[in-house]
């Protein structure tokens, strides 16, 4: 990179204004400085996309790997599988000789009843709106206006 110093500096900016002039160099500088944050930052944009690109390519990288051992255990399970269903079949074949067979052994799903006791010692409606039992809870302000005294009603 550049080795600016600070005397370098001074060199260069006496120069500028030499060269330049003192009535245009506010408007060099300005426009210097804008191109210089235009540079740095399309540098810092090709930083990020390299970046971007490199860990792309890592992520591409581990999705091939995942996607192998994925495949791996697949076939491990299959193969596993097989060698059961096969086992299972040995295993079942002398049970079946005899006439029985599993599939009229297994139960099968009933769904539950409802609880008819529930419903029965339930307490109906009409009667408690005849006898005044409460159905709704009221908030702590709505009781308290229901039950205030007439005398302190305002």
């Amino acid at each position: 990179m550049l080795d600016l110093g600070l005397s370098k500096m001074a060199l260069i900016g006496a120069v500028a204004l030499v060269v330049i002039g003192p009535e245009k160099l506010p408007r060099v500088a300005r426009t210097v400085g804008t191109l210089l944050g235009k540079a740095q930052r399309y540098v810092a944009d090709v930083k990020a996309e390299v970046n971007r690109s490199m860990d792309l390519d890592e992520l591409r990288k581990m999705k091939d790997s995942v996607e192998s051992a994925a495949r791996d255990v697949e076939q491990s399970v299959q193969t596993t599988s097989a060698d059961f269903e096969k086992s299972w079949a040995e295993a079942t074949e002398g049970l079946n000789s005899d006439g029985l067979d599993w599939k009229d052994a297994t139960p099968t799903y009933q769904a539950p009843r409802k609880n008819w006791r529930l419903k029965r010692g339930a307490v109906p409606q009409w009667y408690k709106a005849r006898n005044g039992v409460r159905t709704r809870a009221l908030s702590g302000a709505a009781r308290v206006a229901r039950y205030r005294p007439p005398s302190l009603r305002g």
